[in-house]
């Protein structure tokens, strides 16, 4: 007889388990927590930092009276001590992030820091080639203003802030784009080039170089945690699928 397993009110069969994962798209996150799980196995908390961890958990979700746990618990079929594991855990990956990757936040912020500074920049897009280089003389010229070109003549969004974008990360825009603003200097309009369906026109405004300030620290330390935990799952899904025989041949649906 199949062991079964209980799932809130349901009971499944073991042996299906692990189909049913497949077929409704969850398997992938179950890899992603046990390869968590598997980082975590060296991760320790003192009760302080338990209690410091349950107490910030529930501030989170905004349970300040036993009435308000109490409904909460009940709506995700979850009890207290399950609750408290849950806010544990989540104590533990911080952890681990930092005990893991905190050290490898300078260098890997020198290796990233020209994707990482940010620029102001201003666009004109046109899918026609003759507007985008007569509006390009005119700003040559002084005629108008940029502003005024891309609210007139600009045919995307950029067109509601007379062209301007940003601050954004230079790794943000279209890589012909970034490669642009990385290459020329605040105020020099480049001439327009081709991308896509589209002729643009680009101006570097301002570049703000990035400081590895605390807010920093933690996006590259996330970063750095989920190149690995993309890999621990790559690693986890992979299976040796059995080919099929040479003169088998499984029509693909059309």
């Amino acid at each position: 007889m199949s062991e079964i397993v209980e799932i809130g009110a349901f009971r499944v069969p073991a042996a299906e388990l692990a189909d049913m994962l497949i077929t409704y798209q969850m398997l992938p996150n179950l890899v992603r927590e046990i390869a968590i799980d598997r980082g975590l196995a060296e991760i320790n908390c003192n009760d302080a930092e338990t209690t410091e961890a349950i107490k910030t958990f529930y501030g989170r979700l905004q349970l300040k009276t036993n009435e308000q746990l109490q409904e909460w618990l009940a709506a995700q079929g979850l009890t207290r001590v399950q609750l408290d594991k849950i806010a544990v855990r989540q104590h533990k990956i911080e952890k681990f992030k930092q005990e893991t990757w905190g050290p490898k936040v300078e260098s890997y912020f020198l290796n990233r820091k020209s994707q990482l500074d940010k620029v102001i920049y201003s666009l004109i897009r046109t899918k026609d080639i003759g507007m985008a280089q007569e509006l390009y003389f005119r700003l040559l010229e002084g005629e108008q203003s940029f502003e005024d070109l891309a609210r007139r003549y600009s045919e995307g969004a950029e067109a509601q802030t007379g062209g301007l974008i940003g601050p954004v990360e230079i790794s943000t825009p279209h890589p012909v784009i970034g490669k642009l603003l990385s290459s020329h200097p605040t105020g020099q309009i480049c001439p327009p080039i081709k991308l896509d369906q589209w002729f643009v026109i680009v101006r570097p405004d301002k570049y703000i170089p990035c400081q590895l300030d605390d807010q920093m620290r933690q996006k590259l330390v996330a970063e750095m945690f989920q190149t690995w935990l993309q890999g621990e799952i790559a690693k986890g899904l992979a299976a040796k699928a059995e080919p099929l025989p040479e003169t088998e041949d499984v029509p693909i649906p059309s």
